[in-house]
């Protein structure tokens, strides 16, 4: 019964929002956009824990989240957009209580069937993204994204049809489109907070590697780097590629490298032990990273030592 009363609330269609909201039916049962400027009570009242089953894009006229650095801000202030996938637990943080929408566009995956945004759509990491790392937007963005929903709020006020879906589904394209690219934008305005959690990172790998954590609990993983660093997995990497080309995986790997080559230059380890003491379950996994990294094989390294 406690499990029960914990689970979060599952918000399966389009049609179970709009009855939550106390709204109309949406006229298309995939896609809908609420003006929460007209509704703000009932935009702001979702439970606790939910879960729901299609796309959800808000835009907030004010984010809390800011990341403060010595004594600026590295974030505008101008509100920003949040972006939830389908099956996504939304948490009471996740929230921002007490700070509607002022708009809100929800799709079903089966809108995009048939088109090619229907598989693109998992290259946005950005649906994968916490609540805290929403996009904050300068003024001329915020213009821009607003723009952008009045536009598909226009043309849902009209009946849907084969040629009007091209234009949502294109107009939907444009808005994500220009989230990616605003999103790079917010990677470079918190270069300096980036920076040091980058130091962080390194730390967080090297004081993994110096202690019983590999023999323990094997090879580092970026769900293990993403909790130590309070962030989302796809965040952590999107920000590493940011500043360094490579994402949190890589870097792993690299750091994997870096202590092989220690181990077998300094010690008299077999490959098989080094492999072991740096969390491989296979030493044969070990070696075949060894030689994608380097074009040596372990054995041939540790040789060129001798």
């Amino acid at each position: 019964m406690k499990k029960e009363e914990n689970s979060p609330q599952k918000i399966a269609s389009l049609s179970d929002a709009h009855q939550f909201f106390d709204l109309p039916k949406p006229k298309h049962p995939l896609v809908s956009l609420l003006n929460g400027r007209d509704m703000q009570a009932e935009l702001c009242k979702l439970p606790q824990h939910h879960v729901l089953g299609f796309y959800k894009i808000s835009y907030k006229p004010k984010l809390s989240g800011q990341l403060k650095y010595g004594q600026s801000y590295y974030d505008f202030d101008d509100g920003g957009l949040l972006f939830i996938s389908p099956g996504q637990v939304i948490g009471n943080n996740d929230n921002d209580a007490g700070v509607c929408s002022e708009y809100t566009l929800l799709i079903h995956p089966d809108f995009f069937l048939g088109y090619p945004l229907s598989k693109n759509i998992k290259q946005y990491g950005f649906f994968s993204y916490s609540t805290n790392e929403a996009l904050h937007l300068s003024e001329d963005e915020k213009a821009t994204i607003i723009e952008i929903f009045k536009m598909i709020e226009n043309e849902l006020r009209s009946r849907i049809d084969d040629f009007s879906q091209d234009v949502v589904i294109s107009q939907i394209e444009l808005l994500l489109n220009y989230a990616n690219l605003f999103y790079k934008r917010q990677f470079v305005t918190r270069k300096a907070v980036n920076n040091d959690l980058l130091q962080k990172l390194e730390e967080i790998l090297d004081s993994y590697f110096s202690g019983e954590s590999p023999l323990n609990q094997g090879t580092p993983t970026v769900q293990y780097l993403s909790e130590k660093l309070n962030m989302s997995p796809s965040y952590l990497s999107d920000m590493l590629r940011s500043l360094t080309g490579q994402n949190a995986q890589q870097h792993i790997h690299d750091k994997l490298i870096e202590k092989a080559k220690e181990k077998l230059s300094t010690t008299n380890l077999s490959v098989s032990e080094i492999a072991y003491e740096l969390g491989f379950e296979y030493s044969q996994s070990f070696s075949k990273l060894f030689k994608t990294k380097t074009n040596l094989s372990p054995l041939e390294f540790k040789r060129s030592f001798n």
